[in-house]
């Protein structure tokens, strides 16, 4: 396993950045960890348990948002203090491979969640929240190796060049679902109208389901670059010296940043849009197929076309984050997102903005209907916004943080990240609950991006 020289690991500015095949191999995470993202809580399982284990559609839709509460507040309250242990132990990699470890478990399990059955509810959920658990610690980590890799003046473009990777694996997989693995159940067929591949029954959604254990397969195939070519920090600590030493520095941290006004303005936004932003991606898919009755395969392209406009977006976003700075391509990504939310909430199945239009029919081809076709539009900003939006803010955190605690302020900035996660998913279930409309469950979602765009005008990047 490569390591970096002693002095890059105390100080964090090697001597010289490694090889162009390490920092490939890093984004290679990116690559490996998105099909969570794309396959399970967004385009294919999420909906699934939605629409056909769970009694109903906004039933499911809250339990899911009570699951995705859980996972976030354990996430919060264990990531700064993860983060300060691993900047005190100097490696990252075995971190990564620990919490891989509970994606690669929790994911797979899903493989049990059958159609119908009432019984598999509470486990299933269980699996998705330790899979929840397991890839966004290890993305905080993989995050923890960026400032060693680049110089400063091209972190923007490798951390934009990271997330449009990613979307890019986030759309084969999908693809590889839709086309060879999910049928619909009334034809059989998968989207490329083949016969599902290893005999994957259609009316027990076992093409839907085979995602999970897909994803696992698939991390643990494209993680192994990052491995084997790219260096990790030396050890500096034993486990317990790095837990003394991590907590006595993470408690000098929160104490100090009440003081560094500008980073703390930033954290609390970051907390704030990155909520929203989650719930949004989180129940993007389950809200289209409450809304237009779409299946997986008509989810599944949706979610192809949104990754597309993903990966332009991340690619795209890289490039103005170096030019204009983070802080600016923050701001435009939620001024985007703030619209398409607002303009999806006047969009329905039989009316855009108030005016009537025809209604999607049976049996007709996708998207064919001009309510569909509007929502996806909106889709597609929503994705070309939502890549440089997660991009530049790590791009920016490293420009402000201390490169000595990268992994600590990484820690910080999932906490702020995760700390209110369960708030957006908590309120779009219990409103979704109380009024039993998913129009209003999403209406909440606004209030996190005017919020959110408040606090970054305090930040001084």
């Amino acid at each position: 396993m490569v390591t970096l020289a002693p002095d890059a690991g105390i100080a964090g500015r090697p001597a010289a950045y490694p090889p162009r095949s390490a920092v490939i191999s890093w984004i290679f995470f990116d690559w490996a960890a998105q099909p969570y993202f794309t396959l399970i809580t967004t385009f294919v399982f999420a909906p699934y348990f939605a629409t056909h284990v769970a009694p109903d559609p906004a039933s499911g839709q809250s339990l899911w948002g009570f699951a995705t509460a859980a996972a976030g507040l354990t996430i919060a309250l264990l990531s700064p203090v993860l983060g300060a242990v691993a900047d005190a132990s100097g490696r990252r990699k075995p971190w990564i491979a620990a919490f891989g470890a509970l994606l690669v478990i929790g994911s797979s399990l899903m493989w049990f969640g059958k159609p119908g059955d009432a019984s598999v509810i509470p486990p299933l959920l269980s699996a998705y929240a330790v899979a929840t658990v397991g890839v966004e610690f290890a993305t905080v980590f993989n995050n923890a190796m960026m400032p060693t890799l680049v110089p400063p003046d091209r972190i923007g473009r490798l951390s934009g060049t990271g997330w449009a990777t990613g979307y890019v694996g986030g759309i084969l997989s999908l693809i590889l679902v839709l086309g060879f693995l999910a049928a619909d159940p009334a034809t059989g067929r998968t989207l490329f109208g083949l016969t599902p591949l290893f005999g994957l029954d259609p009316v027990s959604h076992q093409g839907d389901r085979i995602s999970g254990p897909l994803t696992g397969v698939w991390f643990i195939i494209f993680v192994l670059p990052m491995f084997l070519l790219t260096p990790d920090y030396p050890a500096r600590r034993g486990v317990r010296e790095a837990v003394h030493e991590g907590l006595a520095e993470l408690q000098k941290t929160l104490r100090d940043l009440p003081r560094q006004r500008s980073i703390a303005a930033f954290l609390l936004a970051n907390m704030i849009y990155t909520d929203g932003l989650v719930s949004l991606f989180a129940f993007g898919g389950i809200y289209a197929a409450g809304t237009f009755g779409w299946n997986t395969i008509e989810i599944g392209t949706f979610g192809i076309i949104l990754a597309v406009a993903g990966a332009l977006g991340g690619w795209l976003g890289g490039k103005l984050d170096d030019a204009l700075g983070p802080k600016r391509v923050i701001a435009g990504s939620m001024l985007v997102l703030l619209s398409a939310i607002v303009l999806i909430l006047l969009v329905d199945k039989e009316t855009i903005a108030f005016v009537k239009v025809a209604p999607p029919v049976p049996g007709a081809p996708l998207f064919s209907a001009a309510a569909e076709r509007a929502y996806l539009l909106l889709g597609c900003l929503i994705g070309a916004a939502g890549a440089p939006l997660q991009a530049a803010s790590r791009s920016l955190l490293i420009r402000m943080a201390p490169k000595d605690r990268i992994a600590q302020y990484f820690g910080l900035f999932a906490l702020t990240g995760k700390v209110t996660s369960f708030v957006g998913p908590l309120l779009i279930g219990v409103v979704t609950a109380v009024t039993a409309s998913q129009k209003a469950g999403m209406a909440v979602l606004v209030a996190f991006f005017v919020a959110g765009l408040a606090l970054l005008a305090r930040v001084r990047d």
